[in-house]
């Protein structure tokens, strides 16, 4: 997330002190990304040195305003004319985890999913009852809580994915071991990916998993 094109967008409705500023993005984004109010007054002093924003007056209790900018409202317009890239985006945690626990022997990595499924299930409810109670015309924080959404329901299709290769892995160790060729296709499990929707409405649902199967550092890979 760019703080500083944050705080621009909320500066291009008028002008603002740091406080309103950091309330202002929460409202638009639903408070899924609180600020640290000492981040946004750091902020704005680069905002400020780089030409981006200036001072706009004080009140009687002291704030300092600030206003965009020429030069700040262009570089606004040019970020949203700009594709979030991939490169921009931070390192998938739990994809690292799991492309680390399959190499360590003795790692419970069914166990792992389920874990992830079950915090994942909890989260899309919550964004889902959050989503509810928000006003018809709140489009902002709306589209910030369905992106949210939509990410939790992409999660869990995926680790449903990922638990079938699994399994599958191991069955078909076990069946070369005893020399068998269960015949068992490589690739992308097409069975495993269950839409998350079905399961926002029952915040007791669980997902049946097979015996815990552990890593073994014969096979490395998914």
């Amino acid at each position: 997330m760019s703080v500083k094109h944050s705080l621009l967008a909320v500066l291009a409705d008028g002008d603002r002190y740091g406080y309103q500023l950091r309330a202002e993005f929460e409202e638009r984004t639903g408070a899924t990304w609180p600020l640290n109010i000492g981040q946004v007054y750091t902020t704005l002093s680069r905002l400020e040195r780089d030409g981006l924003v200036e001072p706009a007056g004080q009140d009687g209790a002291n704030h300092v305003f600030y206003r965009i900018t020429g030069a700040g409202r262009d570089e606004l317009f040019a970020w949203f004319a700009r594709p979030v890239t991939r490169a921009e985006r931070p390192r998938d945690e739990l994809a690292v985890k799991l492309a680390l626990a399959v190499t360590v022997d003795g790692v419970d990595v069914p166990g792992i999913v389920h874990a992830q499924r079950k915090h994942a299930l909890a989260a899309l409810q919550d964004y889902t009852r959050v989503k509810a109670r928000l006003d018809v015309g709140e489009l902002a924080a709306s589209l910030v809580l369905e992106s949210m959404i939509f990410q939790c329901e992409a999660e869990i299709r995926w680790l449903d994915h990922v638990e079938a290769r699994v399994l599958r892995h191991a069955r078909e160790g076990r069946g070369r071991s005893h020399g068998v060729d269960n015949g068992v296709d490589n690739g992308t499990d097409n069975g495993a990916s269950t839409s998350a929707a079905t399961r926002t409405g029952n915040s007791s649902t669980t997902h049946e998993t097979a015996a815990p199967v552990v890593a073994t550092t014969e096979g490395k890979s998914i």
